[in-house]
């Protein structure tokens, strides 16, 4: 079953109705966006994290993801111009602190020298930080690290607490505001999953990969050039074959429930309660080292790769799963954005009031449960768009049946048009504007980011190599054209001390055993 249209602008109209249209445009953003600190030839990086940015451990808007030259950027919750200009400042703070390095624009990762190139993040002695560290360890073995160097943007969202009263008020159901709100977010998530394919459509920038992504293995692309691989109508390699995709699933043998947040939690403690046969064959602890934090099918619930996250409020060394159980979902994570080598700070807000209007859609409209045959769907959906979404006449399924993307492309941003019209009303016409850029990119592929990339490569007779390094050199030289303001890059400063201090801190106190610590981890119960 496909999301039902009509149902989102008929709940959107009784929400109106009650004259809260204000409570729709406090909804809150928050920006998470991967990017590879890499050499003058853009090789990866192999360098500890800068000090200067803090510790990766506590600083809340610099860390680092997989590897130690993989920064993880990151914005408070915020309206999305506030979000945008937060990671705009923390991009200038981070170059007015690199040494003879820069900063990747694109998803997929620069010159590459094998598995032994890439250096896994480092957090401290520290029982939590010797758990991040593992973890990661644990994800080279079972993935290998290349996968992992691959950078995205998480786009962060929630909407307001007023406007779940007005929800909930209008659907009139038994049981706590926050079940109601953890419902309705697993319904969003549904959605955004039935028609996540339009993300990678419009805003995938990932075509082609240098080829040493592949050093030492086989590839079945098409070459590019000399050192480029390619297809010709991909949109998103990041989330096809070579990257993260739902294909991962079947390697973990397990599938999350989307039905509701019990099904959800319970579907993963499953799978990180299961031991597996093929991770046990790596080892756990070997000669007093840990090459794992466990050998189950999941080792904590982040291994788990999905498009979209419902996620809750963590309070100190909770596990996700158990702070969903006793908090409830907050917000939600998409996490299908490539990082687009056109945009300085990866995406634009033209793209993200689009997102919020989308992800405000899905809320809103029916959201019935995923059955067997339409989860194949959406796969298959997701992985033909990956692919070959610039195909002309390229059909998707939908219903049992096959659907021509660019006509179900044009239904859905149909059906967002009221939600702009919403947003809009205190900003001119800023979200219709944002959708007429998402439906000309429907009329023309081209208009992609994955067709100009390939274009301009083209143009130029340049590999991805050569478009990589000169868009990321030109977007470096233009974040020092602007350094930050003293005042506002010594905010940064502060919070990148004071996050010394506290790794520092924690160090020190921290002096319990690390086995003990990560049972005591895993026995948490809700």
């Amino acid at each position: 079953m496909s999301v039902t249209y009509s149902s989102a602008s008929e709940h959107l109209a009784r929400f109106l109705a009650h004259g809260n249209a204000q409570h729709l445009r406090s909804n809150l953003i928050g920006l998470e966006k991967e990017t590879l600190r890499v050499l003058a030839d853009g090789s990866i990086a192999r360098t500890r994290h800068p000090r200067v940015l803090g510790s990766a451990l506590t600083n809340p808007y610099v860390t680092t993801d997989y590897s130690e030259a993989l920064l993880e950027l990151i914005t408070p919750p915020s309206s999305g111009e506030q979000a945008l200009a937060f990671l705009d400042d923390v991009h200038r703070f981070v170059y007015q602190g690199l040494d003879n390095e820069y900063l990747w624009a694109t998803s997929m990762p620069c010159v590459l020298s094998g598995e032994s190139s890439i250096p896994i993040a480092e957090y401290g002695p520290s029982n939590p930080g010797r758990m991040k560290h593992i973890y990661r360890v644990g994800l080279g073995h079972r993935y290998g690290r290349v996968m992992q160097v691959i950078a995205g943007v998480h786009f962060n969202f929630s909407i307001s607490d007023l406007a779940w009263q007005t929800l909930h008020a209008l659907a009139g159901e038994p049981g706590t505001v926050q079940d109601f709100i953890s419902a309705r977010y697993m319904g969003l998530v549904r959605n955004i999953q039935r028609v996540g394919w339009l993300v990678p459509y419009l805003f995938g920038a990932s075509p082609a990969v240098c080829e040493s992504f592949f050093v030492g293995r086989s590839s079945n692309l098409p070459r590019f050039d000399e050192h480029t691989l390619y297809e010709p109508y991909a949109t998103s390699l990041r989330m096809g074959d070579i990257g993260y995709t739902n294909a991962k699933e079947g390697e973990s043998g397990i599938k999350a429930s989307y039905d509701s947040l019990a099904s959800y939690v319970e579907s993963l403690e499953c799978a990180i309660g299961t031991p597996s046969e093929r991770y046990a064959r790596i080892g756990v602890k070997v000669d007093g080292e840990y090459r794992q934090l466990n050998d189950h099918i999941l080792q904590i619930e982040n291994e788990y790769y999905s498009t979209i996250r419902p996620k809750p409020l963590l309070q100190d060394d909770e596990r996700p799963t158990i702070a969903l159980r006793r908090h409830g979902i907050r917000y939600v994570e998409l996490r299908s954005l490539d990082v687009n080598a056109f945009e300085p700070l990866g995406l634009g807000l033209a793209q993200m009031r689009f997102l919020e209007t989308l992800l405000l859609f899905c809320l809103f409209a029916d959201s019935p449960v995923i059955s067997a045959a339409e989860r194949d769907a959406i796969d298959i959906n997701f992985a033909r768009v990956a692919h070959r979404g610039r195909e002309p006449g390229l059909e998707l399924e939908q219903a049992g049946g096959k659907r021509l993307l660019r006509e179900w492309a044009h239904e859905i941003l149909d059906a967002l048009q009221p939600f702009c019209d919403v947003l809009d009303a205190d900003a001119g016409t800023a979200y219709r504007d944002a959708l007429a850029q998402q439906r000309e990119k429907v009329r023309d592929p081209e208009a992609t980011p994955s067709a100009r990339m390939l274009a301009e490569m083209r143009a130029r007779g340049e590999g991805f190599h050569a478009f990589a390094c000169r868009q990321s050199l030109a977007h470096r030289d233009a974040f020092l054209r602007r350094p930050l303001a003293q005042d506002r890059y010594a905010f940064f400063e502060n919070i990148a001390r004071e996050s010394l201090q506290r790794q520092q801190s924690l160090e020190t106190s921290d002096t319990g055993d690390f086995d003990a610590y990560l049972a005591a981890y895993f026995a948490q119960r809700a």
